[in-house]
């Protein structure tokens, strides 16, 4: 079961939230992360791996490709992932959402040539993504502390549990690449050709990271924050905003945090002009 794709699709969640977070109040986010000295060692190293060998082959695959065929490519990586949220809605005993998605996927397999096309949409239809750490949550099993793992990016405690999960009894791509073996690997073209897809359509979002005050904090909080609107179909309850965002905390001074992000935007300007200088 390979793990690269996992990279990836791991990172891009959280700069998928990025243009929504943007525009959000200011608010302190939750700032337990009593693993953050190992978190941020593997987030060092997790960037080092995406800087030197993904996110070239990304950039690759956009200047050969235009915006029609990735948009094909995309489309049909997230139709042939979609029993893995019809198998999830059915865990969470959501016949509804289930019957939809299986909809959506059958409409795609037929109309839209294999996938590649996405008449469903038209059809209104909608996109919904589902996996194993949506349904523990929905069981009522608690987060746990926030983890960046090697080559996976991103997760929880409970989050963790949806990589062998749903690879192993639901992700067509992980099933396909454990039952045939080649010579040469080529069981893993798809999963990499769905990393390189999916790491793609971040880079547009990569400027939003690059500003943050510190991209490790906005990454962990991005997750956290992608991750509850998700689990709530995208209407959290106020309080479960509250508390995400620690405006319950005594000592929440949204002054001082506007102050820190300024102190960081000046001195990021003062350290271009001397890269800029001669």
């Amino acid at each position: 079961m390979s793990s690269l794709p996992r990279l990836s699709f791991s990172r891009l969640l959280p700069l998928a939230a990025v243009a929504l977070l943007a525009g959000c109040t200011i608010a302190k986010p939750r700032t337990d992360d009593p693993l953050q000295k190992y978190n941020r060692k593997v987030y060092a190293f997790n960037d080092a791996m995406d800087k030197a060998v993904i996110r070239p082959v990304a950039v690759g695959y956009r200047k050969v490709t235009n915006a029609p065929v990735r948009r094909s490519m995309s489309d049909f990586f997230t139709n042939l992932r979609m029993p893995v949220t019809v198998a999830n809605d059915l865990l969470q005993a959501r016949p509804k959402q289930a019957l939809q998605s299986t909809g959506r996927f059958l409409v795609n397999l037929t109309l839209g040539l294999g996938g590649f096309f996405d008449p469903a949409s038209q059809l209104g239809i909608p996109l919904e993504d589902n996996d194993f750490g949506v349904t523990l949550a929905r069981w009522g099993v608690p987060d746990g502390d926030y983890l960046v793992l090697p080559f996976v990016g991103p997760t929880t405690a409970r989050d963790v549990w949806r990589l062998p999960v749903d690879s192993y009894f639901f992700d067509p791509l992980s099933i396909y690449a454990r039952n045939n073996h080649y010579d040469y690997g080529q069981q893993y073209l798809p999963q990499m050709v769905y990393l390189v897809t999916l790491r793609s359509r971040g880079i547009d979002a990569e400027g939003f990271l690059k500003s943050a005050y510190d991209p490790y904090v906005f990454m962990r909080d991005a997750y956290r924050q992608q991750r509850v609107y998700q689990i709530y179909d995208g209407n959290p309850p106020a309080e479960v905003i509250q508390q995400m965002q620690g405006l319950n905390e005594d000592n929440f001074d949204p002054d001082q945090l506007l102050d820190e992000q300024h102190q960081w935007e000046n001195k990021h300007k003062d350290a271009s002009k001397q890269n800029q200088q001669p």
